[in-house]
């Protein structure tokens, strides 16, 4: 948040990080009514100058960003105009403004249960997406133990009877019952992917690369954690399966609370969990600058001792860099995983180590 919860200096972020890549939220109506930009429902996009300033900043040392509108709070602005047209105009103002590149439409709740609303953002960011032919596109709403709710499967058939496909639609395994941490975040993010496929028709290969993860570090407000271990975690199943997207609310709380559990409670300006400056951010390096795994086929001949691995069984969870043997080869767990099997997917959860 670029003028809210004490923003932190981007170009020092940037050097002590490497991160190049900035959401900056939230876009929203005005609060006293009406179809025109806003930042935080207050500042008009129209006479900013400071958001402006971040921008310049950042794009100054090689990085750049997405503006993120919507979000929890607030007024959106496909709930304050008329129609798909008149918000998409809206819309292109921010992107006029600030000559951006990426967009995200954040719908959640209230919004994603006014139908109409829903219907304005998604025909806005179709339009948006036809005038702009370089704007990246990305969506995000809300994640749940099963994927992603009632309202938020409704928005995925309006963007399909709609004939719009971003390039980008995450979840946010938060505030949902993720108690599991990580684990269940990936169980998530899982049957996401299987929504999306079910949805769109779309194969396994083309539901990854437009499925993305919007994490929250530290204490959620619903008082799960979420830990550096959590978040290294959920970054190897990501990469591991070529998703498209990997962020985090957010940079305000990427650093530690005094004391460092900020007594049990959570905050827009610290994690309310022991950590470095910035650790989180790291994991949104890594992911950038993520290379695919190697295609070099394994040589079927297995060398002179190599044994077997204990049989892989389906019922047994295995945890990041179990082996186990499976028809006539030994296997390693790239992440937690249990009834996947091995060599099923070239995207699974197991790296092939060569016949045994």
């Amino acid at each position: 948040m670029p003028l809210d919860n004490d923003p932190p200096d981007a170009a020092a972020l940037m050097d002590a990080t490497g991160l190049k890549s900035f959401q900056l939220a939230f876009v929203l109506a005005p609060d006293g009514g009406g179809c025109t930009p806003t930042w935080g429902g207050k500042n008009p996009v129209s006479s900013d100058t400071a958001v402006a300033s971040v921008i310049d900043t950042v794009r100054a040392k090689g990085g750049d960003v997405s503006v993120s509108i919507g979000g929890y709070g607030g007024t959106k602005l496909g709930q304050a105009c008329a129609d798909p047209a008149a918000t998409a105009a809206a819309y292109q103002q921010v992107i006029t403004k600030y000559d951006l590149h990426a967009i995200d439409f954040d719908l959640e709740e209230p919004e994603y249960e006014d139908a109409a609303a829903v219907h304005n953002e998604i025909g806005a960011a179709k339009i948006l997406q036809q005038n702009n032919p370089d704007l990246y596109v990305s969506v995000t709403t809300a994640g749940t133990a099963d994927g992603t709710g009632w309202f938020d499967k409704q928005m995925l058939l309006e963007a399909k009877s709609q004939g719009f496909t971003p390039d980008n639609f995450s979840i946010m395994p938060f505030d949902g019952g993720f108690d599991g941490g990580a684990a269940s975040q990936i169980d998530a993010l899982t049957d996401f992917h299987q929504i999306l496929q079910s949805t769109f028709g779309w194969d396994e290969a083309t539901a990854w690369a437009h499925e993305g993860f919007s994490g929250m570090n530290g204490r959620s407000d619903t008082g799960e954690y979420f830990t550096q271990d959590d978040f290294r975690t959920v970054l190897d199943f990501a990469t591991g399966h070529h998703m498209d997207r990997f962020t985090f609310w957010s940079l305000n709380r990427d650093r530690q609370c005094s004391p460092p559990d900020n007594g049990g409670r959570t905050s827009g300006t610290c994690s309310s969990v022991p950590q470095d400056s910035w650790d989180f951010a790291t994991f949104s390096v890594t992911f950038a600058g993520a290379t695919p795994p190697s295609t070099t086929p394994t040589d079927p001949t297995p060398p002179a001792g190599t044994e077997c691995k204990p049989a892989w069984d389906p019922a047994t969870a295995c945890t990041g860099g179990s082996e186990v043997s499976y028809d006539g080869h030994n296997w390693k767990a790239k992440w937690w995983t249990q009834n996947e099997t091995p060599g099923a997917s070239q995207w699974g959860p197991w790296e092939d180590e060569g016949a045994c």
